[in-house]
This record gives C-alpha cells, structure tokens and sequence, in this order.
C-alpha cells in the first residue's frame, strides 16, 4: 500500500509559511521606519545640522517617519548617572532614540573627536540600558563627520563609529565625512555639492533599508512567538 500523503501537515506548514510571509511583507511594504537624526551644535543651521536634515529628506522620500534633534534641542545638563532627573528636552530625546527604528548622527570635529554637546547627549543613552533594544541595539546608525579641514571630519567620522559600536549599534556600510573648508551648503541649506548629497542619500537608504529588515525579522519572530503558543 502506497504511504499516504500528509495533507494535515503539509497544510499546518502551508498556513504557518503564508502567516511568516505576510508579516514580512506587511512590515517591508507598509510600516513606515522611525528614524531619528542627532547632532550638531547649539546654533542654528550649523553644517551638521544641515547634513542632518539633507539625509533625514531623503529618508523621509523613502517612506519614513523622520524627527530631528538638533540646536536648542541638544541643550540639557550635564549626564550624571547618579542624577535620575530628566528636563523635557532630554526626556524627549530620549524617547525618541527608544522608539528608534535608526538613527544618523553627526557632529563636528573637535580636537581629535566629536564635541563634547553631542558626547554629552549621547551619553544619555546609558538610560536605554534596561530597554528591550538595549542602548543602539536592533538599528543602523549613520554617521556624518564634518570640520574645517579632513582631519577634523574624519577624526569625528571614526569617533561616532566607535560610540555607537560601544552602543550596540549597527554602523550602516557609509559614513561620511564632510570638510567644511570647503563650500558645502548654501545659505538655505541646499547641498552645493552632488558627490556630498549623493553620499549622504546612500547613508539615509541604508539606514531605512536596515530599519525595515530589522522590522520584518521583528515581525516575523512575534508570528513564530504567536504560533507556538497557538
């Protein structure tokens, strides 16, 4: 007698693939990526900022969500872990990098490293520690270095690379760093150079691209969670 063929079960994993697919394909086509950009100086328009908001425009042509924390918004106290206080500003930022699906960072060079603002902000992660994503963890982050001369955007480059590999990140393929000798935006903010903005768009789409696999791989772990309780 022939062995019977096992419709049951072939059916249960037929139903388990179309389950596993479609959450794939309802994270990749139709969730919108959150990614938050940080950095700058406490002025208005810096450079950085600009190259902060050139790649969170083209993020956002991508499909996703943007926000922007940059100027004023970078102006909170000192981190002190044995503080537990936070001001709105920070409690703000913090949120935002917590509810992250990536993040693009930039800063300028100062003295072989990144300013001590944006150091100071991103230390303010250390209150992510507990989090599910712990610190960076499960995101791809950019990173934009920019100074008034290579050494100082390309020390500011490899020192936010470093930061967010302590922070548990994924540092995206590109970063890119900016030498501001150089004109490199015009009074509106507009990139002036082609080679820049091509750089810092490829920079935006590998941090959305990373943002909705990571999404998916999410989504489809929660349908596995789901049917083994099922």
């Amino acid at each position: 007698m022939a062995p019977r063929f096992p419709v049951a079960k072939f059916t249960e994993a037929y139903l388990i693939y179309l389950r596993l697919f479609g959450a794939i394909a309802l994270a990749r086509t139709s969730a919108a990526p959150l990614i938050v950009a940080v950095g700058g100086a406490l002025r208005a328009d810096s450079s950085t900022e600009r190259a902060l908001r050139h790649a969170l425009a083209h993020a956002h042509a991508l499909g996703a969500r943007v926000r922007l924390f940059s100027g004023p918004a970078l102006d909170i106290p000192l981190y002190a872990p044995e503080r537990s206080a936070r001001t709105p500003e920070a409690a703000a930022l913090l949120e935002a990098l917590r509810q992250a699906d990536g993040v693009i960072l930039g800063s300028p060079g100062y003295h072989g490293g990144v300013s001590g603002l944006v150091k100071n902000v991103l230390d303010y992660a250390e209150d992510l520690r507990d989090d599910p994503r712990c610190y960076l963890e499960d995101r791809a982050v950019g990173c934009v270095g920019t100074g008034g001369g290579w050494q100082g955007a390309t020390a500011a480059l490899a020192a936010l690379r470093s930061i967010v590999h302590a922070l548990r990140g994924w540092n995206t393929p590109l970063g890119v760093a900016i030498n501001t000798a150089e004109p490199a935006f015009d009074a509106s903010g507009a990139c002036l150079d082609p080679k820049i903005a091509a750089q810092l768009d490829t920079l935006a789409a590998q941090v959305v691209d990373f943002a909705r696999r990571a999404m998916a791989a999410r989504q489809v772990a929660e349908a596995k969670s789901r049917l083994a309780v099922g």
